[in-house]
C-alpha cells in the first residue's frame, strides 16, 4: 500500500470510529434514559412523558402511549427503542390536527454550522425505524430565531421490519441561530396531520415558515387505527453529508447530559422552622440549562428529626409555591421552598424529607427547551 493510501485509510479509522470524537447532536439516542418512567398511557395532549429529550405534541390526533420498549434492530448495540403507541383512533385527521416526535438543541450548541453564512453545513440523520404502518412519513426541522424550516422524507417499505434510513439536509445560508441557552433547532418526527400542515409544497431547502408546507408529502396517519405503533432508536445528527457509524456513549454519560434538562431529587435536607414547618434548599445533580420549575406531584412524605431522633409525617404543602435562584454565568441553582403538615419537631432542629407513602413522589426539576 503506497504512503498516500495508508493516510487516506488512516484518515477513513479516525473519522468512521469513536477516536473521531463527539460528532452525534442527538442527546438519549439509544432511548436509554427515562426518568420520568417506561410507559405513560392515555397521552392526548402535549409534553415529555418517559424516555428523555423527546417531546409528544398531540392536538386532536387520538389517544397514544408513549414507552421505552426493549424492542431493537438486532446486531446494532441497542438495547432500547422508543414506541408510539395509538390506543384511541381518529381516522380523519384535518386542520392542524397532528402528532409528531420532537428533540430540541440548544443554539449554543449549533453554532459550528455555521448558518447564516456561505460556509453553512449540511447535517445528515440517520436511525432505524419500525411500524405496521408502511408509507412516507416527513421529518420536519425549524429553526426558531428565525422562524424558518426544512423538510425530508423517509419510506417505511416493509411492514413490521428495523429499516435504517439517512437522510442529509443542506445548511442554511440564511438564518442565523443565536448563540444562547434557547432553542436553536427542532427536529420532528411527524406521525400524522391535517390538511394545514399537508396542503402546500414540501421545502426543499430552508425557506421562512408556511405551514401548509410543513408535513407536505406525509401519507401515513398512525392515529387512523389502534393497531398501528411506530418505534424508532439509533438517531443520529452529525455536521457534513456523510453518515458515519453510530457513537456509541455510556449511560452514565447520557445520564448527566439528559439532567441538564430534567432531574429528579429523591431525598433533600430540611430545617424545622416552626412546630408544623420546614424549609429546604435543593441544588441540582448537574449544572442545568436555565432556572428550572420545580415541582412534586404528591404532597406526602416523612420528615425525619435528627436532633429528636424520632419520625414526624407531613408533607409538601401544594400551595407553596417553590423558587428557583440562578447565580453566576454557569448557572448554579437552587430551589428554597417551605412544607407544612407535621405532626411534632422542634423549631431549628435539622432533618431529611423524603417522599414515602402512597402518593410519595421526589421533586422534579424542569429546564427543558
Amino acid at each position: 500500500m503506497s504512503k498516500a493510501a495508508e493516510l487516506a485509510k488512516m484518515g477513513e479509522v479516525l473519522t468512521n470510529s469513536q477516536i473521531g470524537g463527539r460528532r452525534n447532536l442527538i442527546l438519549n439516542p439509544k432511548m436509554q434514559v427515562a426518568q420520568r418512567g417506561t410507559s405513560t398511557a392515555g397521552i392526548t395532549t402535549s409534553g415529555f412523558y418517559t424516555v428523555d429529550r423527546f417531546e409528544v405534541t398531540i392536538v386532536s390526533a387520538g389517544t397514544y402511549t408513549k414507552a421505552q420498549s426493549t424492542t431493537v434492530p438486532s446486531g446494532q448495540g441497542f438495547s432500547n427503542s422508543i414506541k408510539m403507541d395509538c390506543t384511541t383512533a381518529n381516522a380523519s385527521l384535518s386542520g392542524t390536527d397532528q402528532v409528531r416526535l420532537s428533540t430540541y438543541l440548544e443554539g449554543q450548541d449549533l453554532q459550528q454550522l455555521k448558518y447564516g453564512t456561505s460556509e453553512a453545513e449540511s447535517l445528515t440523520l440517520q436511525f432505524w425505524v419500525k411500524s405496521n404502518k408502511t408509507g412516507t412519513y416527513i421529518v420536519w426541522f425549524i429553526q426558531p430565531d428565525d422562524d424558518r424550516q426544512n423538510a425530508a422524507s423517509y419510506t417505511i417499505n416493509s411492514a413490521n421490519t428495523w429499516e435504517k434510513k439517512t437522510i442529509t439536509i443542506s445548511g442554511d445560508t440564511t438564518g442565523v441561530i443565536d448563540n444562547d441557552n434557547g432553542r436553536g433547532l427542532e427536529v420532528s418526527f411527524i406521525l400524522g396531520a391535517g390538511s394545514d400542515y399537508t396542503s402546500g409544497t414540501a421545502p426543499s431547502n430552508w425557506e421562512a415558515r408556511v405551514n401548509a408546507n410543513r408535513y407536505a408529502g406525509q401519507t401515513v396517519n398512525l392515529s387512523d387505527s389502534t393497531d398501528n405503533e411506530w418505534l424508532m432508536t439509533g438517531f443520529q445528527m452529525e455536521v457534513g453529508s456523510q453518515a458515519t457509524p453510530f457513537e456509541h456513549r455510556s449511560l452514565g454519560e447520557e445520564i448527566l447530559l439528559c439532567q441538564r434538562y430534567y432531574q429528579e431529587m429523591g431525598s433533600f435536607p430540611i430545617v424545622i422552622i416552626g412546630s408544623n414547618n420546614f424549609q429546604g434548599t435543593v441544588a441540582p445533580k448537574v449544572v442545568m440549562r436555565s432556572a428550572p420549575t420545580v415541582s412534586t406531584d404528591s404532597n406526602q412524605g416523612r420528615v425525619t428529626d435528627c436532633n429528636a431522633a424520632d419520625f414526624t409525617t407531613g408533607g409538601l404543602n401544594p400551595a407553596v409555591t417553590a423558587n428557583a435562584y440562578e447565580k453566576g454565568n454557569f448557572g448554579w441553582i437552587s430551589a428554597r421552598f417551605q412544607g407544612s403538615g407535621l405532626d411534632g419537631g422542634t423549631s431549628g432542629d435539622p432533618g431529611v424529607y423524603l417522599p414515602t407513602g402512597t402518593n410519595g413522589n421526589p421533586l422534579q426539576m424542569d429546564a427543558e427547551l
